[in-house]
């Protein structure tokens, strides 16, 4: 094999890639979606290539009276420069695959990666820009508050949630440079003709793939107290030994003020239970951090008095569930033995 050139298999597949680029001038690179109580079936801003699609009248409707500027696909340049760049990289992949030259492959692979930590500055500018530079003259202003949009995730935008991800273009852009990547480690290992290095790529780029996709938090986000609101009741949450966390695994969080109005949203089904990464109940006993539920233990006492009579308290530690005992009397259960 020459050093020099990359292998039959590779140069197919870098060549595939470079036509599945096409596709991203078509589909829509970029999706934010938004979702309140007045818009049940929620709002969607597409980002593509050269426009903005999707819901943008209305949403430029509701940024005119918080003070943000409005939407229009010719006030951004990237628009105008963005589907002759994605051309570049199409001629570029097919060059290299023509060519098969190494230095090539590693070459267009750092063009790629630069050009996509680039693109996601100028995301996140672009956001902090619109969600900062307020109408000081707006019908409502809510001091201190900014609208900047999550780069990648969930976030609370007052009765807004706002999530914001990849959508058809962009996974396709994401899944050739993870193949690119994934080329050119291997080509590298085989370079060196060791069967331990080969190997010692498969595991880099296993990895790097995982952390190239995972982009979702599935952790919890503390409860503040006497700001949050529960989103069974509706009530604001004011005792911090009873909250509970939802997180999905598009990294929502659902808070509540009672193991009650948990437990009644989990049973409507708003959430599937696939889309369930975790739950979390906060430690009755001080300092009330935020237990995994599978991992807590729960004493169930109507003396607890929680919010909404759940009654339910969920502990850390046995010592501090058998001194809750001998106050509140009760029953000791798990998880699993009321989550069904």
């Amino acid at each position: 094999m020459n050093p020099l050139k990359i292998s039959t298999s590779s140069r197919v597949i870098v060549f595939f890639c470079g036509l599945l680029l096409i596709l991203v001038l078509f589909k829509p690179m970029w999706r934010i979606e938004l979702d309140a109580p007045q818009y049940p079936e929620g709002l969607t801003l597409l980002i593509y290539a050269d426009k903005i699609a999707g819901d943008v009248a209305i949403v430029n409707g509701l940024n005119h009276y918080i003070g943000m500027k409005t939407l229009h696909t010719k006030d951004f340049a990237e628009f105008k420069i963005l589907p002759g760049i994605i051309l570049f990289f199409v001629a570029a992949f097919i060059l290299t695959a023509v060519l098969a030259k190494r230095k090539w492959l590693y070459l267009l692979l750092g063009l790629f990666i630069l050009f996509g930590v680039v693109a996601m500055i100028d995301f996140w500018r672009w956001e902090y820009d619109y969600g900062h530079n307020l109408d000081p003259n707006a019908a409502i202003i809510v001091p201190g508050m900014a609208y900047q949009p999550p780069l990648i995730g969930f976030k609370q935008l007052l009765n807004f949630g706002a999530y914001s991800i990849p959508d058809l273009g962009g996974w396709v852009f994401i899944g050739v440079g993870a193949v690119l990547l994934f080329i050119a480690i291997t080509e590298w290992r085989k370079a060196k003709k060791t069967k331990a290095a080969l190997k010692s790529g498969k595991l880099v780029m296993a990895i790097l793939l995982l952390l190239f996709f995972t982009g979702c938090n599935t952790s919890p986000q503390p409860i503040a107290l006497g700001k949050d609101q529960c989103h069974g009741c509706k009530m604001t949450i004011s005792d911090e030994r009873f909250g509970a966390e939802l997180v999905t695994r598009k990294s929502k969080v659902y808070k509540f003020d009672d193991a009650h109005c948990l437990l009644e949203f989990k049973k409507a089904g708003t959430v599937n239970e696939k889309d369930i990464a975790n739950i979390f109940f906060t430690n009755f006993s001080a300092p009330h951090q935020l237990l995994n539920a599978g991992q807590a233990k729960f004493l169930k006492s109507d003396l607890l008095r929680s919010p909404m009579n759940g009654n339910m308290a969920a502990f850390e530690l046995t010592d501090s569930l058998q001194k809750a005992v001998e106050v509140f009397k009760g029953t000791i259960i798990l998880w699993n033995e009321f989550s069904k």
